[in-house]
């Protein structure tokens, strides 16, 4: 009865094995721009934004109000017909509406709608460039678990070998023909490696969980990336010269822009503030009616008397700014301060980008040098473990050399894949400075 309930929880644990998502890099990428909280924040701000933009429209717009209000006099009050004093009670309804316009105001309204349109370019850019730089974060950590991945197949490629050379130093151990110190250097090594494989297993789960946690997946155990061998790119972008690439993130790369339309905010800024300064020209209309009952009098006709006593007052108002113990000046300078600090913040991104795609093509240049260096002496390495291995099995080299040769060996191995994943990194990075998704390989 156990055998066959303990097949069916083997075969759920193997489905369970078998659906577990591999994600690949443009997957991580699309999830991470869709679930990541920052992201959320900056389109909440472009939502703020395109409301703040409403507000500067109905600035064009006249407002209208309404108004009504019903009271008692007892006591002294003016009879509405001989304009004389009475003491009576008397009841009040009156109500009505108004209107108000501004017809100018020194161009306030038109430069806070330019304005506001602006601010919306700007809280877009702000957002692609955090998309930009959270792609950055995801690729480099998706790359970072595929060189672990790859550092473990090497390190068990590595204790199968030493598995080998245990099985057969143990035979020339028992039949005399090396001593048994040869066989304990293998054991030892054969030990060394379990630990170095039991290292980057831990380092393979910690890298999951990084990314997993950028991508807010709380599921850790479940998470895993495609296995996925890339293939080192050709370094198509180190032909461009840094001043193209250059020229080319200059016109398309976010940081730019934002300081740009950052200057041009600032800009609009200083244009309001002078508008301060300026009259303004209001139109105003109002209408009002009221209605009025004493116990002195009968009860009159309604919309009769709402409709004598009803009045219209409309007219233009002109307010001349003469002196407010210079605030609007005073506006005006800080403003123009902060234009001149957000030309500077400009001059700063350009060479802020200058200085990054300089050191991105270099750390490129440097990143392949380094890994066609590593893929010469892995050559080199691999060509001295195969002779002393060669030297081992006839007995011309004990087992501290052997051991030595493969641990250098496996070290080459390692480099290399270290070099590899470095290298492409860095070579997307130089690309995109140059517009070409970070999510492109191979």
């Amino acid at each position: 009865m156990k055998k066959p309930i303990l097949i069916i929880f083997a075969f759920l644990a193997l489905t369970s094995q078998a659906q577990v998502k591999k994600w690949t890099l443009s997957e991580c990428v699309a999830y991470a721009l869709e679930n990541n909280i920052s992201v959320k924040q900056s389109e909440l701000d472009i939502k703020v934004a395109q409301i703040g933009k409403k507000d500067a429209i109905g600035n064009f717009l006249p407002s209208l109000s309404a108004s009504t209000s019903y009271g008692w006099n007892i006591g002294l009050s003016q009879d509405p017909i001989t304009f004389s004093a009475v003491t009576a009670t008397s009841k009040t309804l009156s109500g009505g509406i108004s209107s108000n316009i501004t017809l100018y105001d020194g161009l306030r309204n038109l430069n806070q709608l330019y304005r506001s349109n602006l601010e919306i370019v700007a809280r877009q850019y702000q957002l692609d460039k955090m998309k930009d730089d959270i792609s950055l974060l995801v690729a480099n950590s998706f790359l970072q678990i595929l060189f672990n991945k790859e550092s473990l197949k090497v390190l068990e490629a590595q204790q199968a070998i030493s598995e080998q050379q245990l099985n057969r130093t143990q035979d020339l151990v028992d039949a005399g023909s090396l001593p048994k110190g040869d066989l304990l250097e293998v054991q030892a090594t054969l030990a060394s490696q379990e630990q170095q494989i039991v290292n980057a297993e831990n380092a393979i789960q910690l890298s999951k969980i990084t990314l997993a946690q950028i991508l807010l997946i709380e599921d850790y155990q479940n998470f895993d990336t495609a296995d996925i061998d890339y293939i080192a790119p050709e370094p198509d972008i180190l032909k461009q010269s840094p001043n193209a690439i250059i020229a080319t993130a200059k016109e398309t790369r976010y940081e730019i822009k934002i300081a740009e339309a950052n200057s041009e905010l600032a800009a609009y800024d200083v244009k309001i503030a002078k508008g301060a300064l300026q009259p303004t020209i209001a139109g105003f209309y109002s209408f009002s009616s009221n209605y009025f009952t004493s116990e002195l009098f009968p009860t009159p006709d309604f919309s009769m008397q709402m409709s004598d006593n009803k009045r219209h007052n409309f007219g233009l108002q002109l307010n001349i700014p003469i002196f407010n113990g210079w605030a609007a000046s005073n506006n005006v300078g800080r403003n123009k301060v902060n234009l001149e600090r957000s030309k500077l913040q400009l001059k700063q991104a350009n060479l802020d980008l200058e200085t990054a795609v300089y050191q991105a093509y270099n750390d490129a240049k440097g990143a392949l040098k380094a890994y066609q260096a590593s893929q010469k002496t892995l050559a080199a390495r691999q060509e001295a473990f195969n002779y002393s291995k060669e030297r081992y099995n006839v007995g011309l080299l004990n087992a501290f050399d052997f051991s030595q040769s493969q641990n250098q060996f496996e070290s080459a191995q390692s480099d290399v894949l270290r070099a590899k994943y470095d290298y492409i990194f860095k070579l997307k990075v130089l690309e995109f400075y140059f517009g070409i998704p970070i999510t492109n390989f191979n």
